[in-house]
């Protein structure tokens, strides 16, 4: 179950490192979240329009920098109920890229939005994307590509992302 704590404030604002990542001005169309089975890592996706290209990003938030080489560290913000988070670019952090190989897999579905007041569960809230796994793979084999860009046709196993007005493939196999 994710956890969104309602009363929350963040600096820099998800809207604020969008805007960051992609260099400028985004339209966020909606998002969904993996749950860590470990318990320690958020990973939130945004679908978000930049100009006329539909771009599909990543984010990972960390207690502590993650000691992996090859992971992007994108920012750090402070979170008002949980302190200080390391923000990464999720396609370059295994735990992330984990959540969505056992995704296109059927193996993970995306997480419950849990609301949190106070430290009290307070409700849910339905994701404004939602995720269906078109299945024809094993687990032994091809690494999963976490798309950037949507919009490209593709055949075979993938993780399809629907939303108001528009659906595609957020992550695939590829040899």
């Amino acid at each position: 179950m994710a956890k969104v704590h309602s009363s929350a404030t963040i600096l820099p604002t998800k809207a604020e490192l969008l805007e960051t990542v992609l260099d400028g001005p985004v339209e966020v169309l909606g998002s969904y979240r993996f749950d860590d089975p470990a318990g320690e890592v958020g990973i939130e996706a945004f679908v978000v329009r930049r100009s006329a290209q539909l771009q599909h990003v990543v984010f990972t938030y960390r207690g502590a920098p993650l000691e992996v080489a090859e992971a992007r560290l994108l920012s750090t913000m402070e979170h008002s109920e949980l302190g200080q988070r390391w923000v990464y670019d999720g396609t370059t952090d295994p735990v992330a890229v984990e959540c969505f190989r056992r995704a296109v897999l059927g193996e993970q579905k995306q997480a419950v939005l849990e609301l949190w007041e106070d430290g009290s569960l307070v409700g849910t809230r339905e994701p404004t994307v939602r995720l269906s796994a078109r299945a024809g793979i094993s687990a032994d084999g091809p690494i999963v590509r976490i798309a950037r860009t949507l919009g490209d046709a593709t055949t075979g196993p993938a993780l399809v992302a629907k939303w108001a007005g528009g659906e595609a493939v957020v992550a695939r196999f590829h040899d």
